[in-house]
């Protein structure tokens, strides 16, 4: 579990993906890229705003979950962990030990986007984060619970396509790929 701990680059398949992703985007019009401050966030969304000549905004509210003690640690080490099963089967009661909970990642996502929604209506913003990160606001914007965040997949340099205004959120598609 990588998480927020060791700021890592871009492997280069994870490259690779980005640069795919950029040219799957190609020419759709993107107003604003905001990315997580984590390094992988940060260098997919470089990769997608030097074609469109935009400088990345890295937003805190986009940050890995803080996996606290569990950063760093693999999924076979954890397997035992009780505390573990618990976050995989109630994410919406479960805090990982020493870090966060879903509904806070949940909440300062949503909370960033319904800000950049106001501030940039009409706009479009590419906005780079990681799996969980999204799934809680998909969940969030489609009423369902939090523990039902692992029924659906969201895969690195995917797509999940939001619209969101005064009158609600419209969710387009989850976990686009590029061809």
């Amino acid at each position: 579990m990588s998480g927020r701990g060791g700021n890592r680059p871009l492997t280069a398949a994870g490259a690779a993906e980005a640069r795919a992703l950029a040219a799957h985007l190609g020419r759709q019009p993107i107003d604003a890229i905001h990315s997580s401050p984590v390094r992988r966030a940060r260098e997919t969304a470089a990769i997608l705003a030097e074609p469109r000549g935009l400088t990345v905004q890295e937003v805190p509210a986009l940050d890995e979950v803080d996996f606290g003690d569990w950063t760093g640690r693999s999924f076979a080490e954890l397997e035992d962990d009780p505390r573990w099963r618990d976050w995989n089967e109630m994410r919406a009661q479960t805090r990982v030990p020493k870090g966060e909970n879903m509904v806070e990642v949940q909440e300062r996502a949503m909370g960033h986007i319904a800000q950049a929604a106001r501030g940039m209506a009409g706009r479009v913003v590419a906005m780079v984060s990681h799996c969980d990160v999204i799934r809680a606001v998909i969940a969030g914007f489609l009423g369902l619970s939090l523990d039902n965040l692992l029924r659906f997949d969201v895969s690195p340099a995917s797509v999940s396509r939001l619209a969101v205004s005064d009158h609600g959120t419209t969710v387009f598609n989850i976990n686009g790929l590029p061809a």
